[in-house]
């Protein structure tokens, strides 16, 4: 059990570093505004990301809840990312990062 939440965390991790970069690098877009969603969601995204890998690490009893939320944040900032992936590069980093945290939070929630 311990090293399947070791992946999971290392995979919140990771995700929540793709979207602090995605969400930095969407701000410095010239137009701001179509990737607004993109911005949104990166920043709730690294936020559940980074609350998840807290919660599997202290070994809170609200783990596989708080797991499956950052599954479905995770899915709906990959689909808002897979929208502007072929623009930018760090999108389709991120939305990658995203599917891959999704997974593992989800075989977390069983």
């Amino acid at each position: 059990m311990h090293q399947q939440f070791q992946e999971c965390i290392e995979e919140c991790l990771a995700c929540m570093t793709e979207c602090n970069h995605c969400f930095d690098a969407c701000l410095k877009e010239e137009d701001v505004k179509m990737v607004a969603e993109c911005i949104r969601l990166t920043r709730e995204c690294a936020d559940i990301c980074s609350f998840a890998a807290k919660a599997m690490a202290s070994g809170s009893p609200f783990s596989a809840q708080i797991c499956e939320l950052c599954a479905t944040i995770c899915e709906a900032c990959a689909t808002e990312c897979e929208k502007h992936a072929h623009h930018h590069e760090h999108c389709k980093k991120c939305a990658e990062s995203c599917r891959k945290c999704a997974d593992a939070c989800r075989k977390m929630a069983r």
